[in-house]
């Protein structure tokens, strides 16, 4: 499929591709947007079963997910893009960087993982947000992406989050967690050629450092950054200026 996208950015800059995370849209980047429009077109997009996106029965797959990126760049005829994801868009980063190497020029994954059990956690909440819908989620989500600090000085960017959340279709959420449960990828990491930067939070309780150093290791040449707390999940919302500085560095690096 198809999904929903759109460009930002002077139309004869190198395509910069941004990957969002389960439960959001396209805006999610809209923290790193000016400051990445200034080296790049970028090109983001909502990820199927999200924001303006069709919403496909599930269960999905990250080989899924990671195929409606090609089939979006083959539609734009863009041959190569710089990739950024984060959390289950990093995930789709590494699925095609693997199989598809030809279409990304650099990588980087944030907040994100090779694998993510338990199975069970994903099953439940698959379960709970088909029965009661997302906004049953959405404040333990907010409470996991965005540090105490953060929540407390910033109401109006954490009501925006929580909005994105509560307002994903619960078909799109429960299936794209059904591909997060299924994800294992550890012994494929060596099959990553792509320059890549693993970006990790301090304090993020879903995806914790740990779990970046073992992309790190495991993909060739890869370079590991863990910005300082506070910082959970949404590291580009809650540290913006650190989070951009450290992937145009990796993006912009000759």
């Amino acid at each position: 499929m198809i999904p929903y996208h759109r460009f930002d950015g002077p139309e004869d800059a190198p395509v910069l591709l941004l990957s969002n995370s389960l439960g959001t849209t396209h805006a999610m980047w809209d923290p790193q947007l000016a400051a990445f429009t200034e080296h790049f077109r970028v090109l983001r997009y909502d990820r199927r079963g999200h924001g303006r996106s069709d919403v496909l029965p599930g269960p999905y797959t990250i080989a899924d997910l990671a195929r409606d990126v090609i089939e979006l760049l083959d539609s734009l005829e863009l041959e190569q893009v710089s990739y950024c994801g984060l959390s289950i868009g990093g995930m789709d980063g590494m699925w095609n960087a693997a199989h598809a190497p030809e279409r990304i020029n650099r990588l980087a994954l944030c907040s994100t993982s090779a694998w993510m059990p338990p199975r069970e956690l994903w099953d439940e909440r698959a379960a709970t947000v088909r029965e009661q819908g997302t906004e049953a989620v959405a404040d333990a989500t907010v409470e996991r992406w965005l540090s105490d600090e953060f929540r407390a000085e910033h109401p109006e960017t954490v009501s925006g989050v929580r909005a994105m959340v509560a307002s994903t279709p619960p078909e799109g959420y429960a299936a794209c967690c059904e591909a997060i449960r299924d994800w294992e990828f550890r012994d494929r990491l060596g099959e990553i050629s792509a320059p890549t930067l693993v970006l990790s939070a301090e304090d993020d309780p879903s995806t914790p450092p740990d779990s970046g150093r073992l992309i790190a290791d495991g993909v060739p040449g890869a370079s590991f950054v863990v910005l300082s707390a506070p910082a959970r999940h949404l590291a580009n919302v809650e540290r913006s200026e650190a989070f951009t500085a450290a992937v145009l560095e990796h993006l912009l690096d000759s």
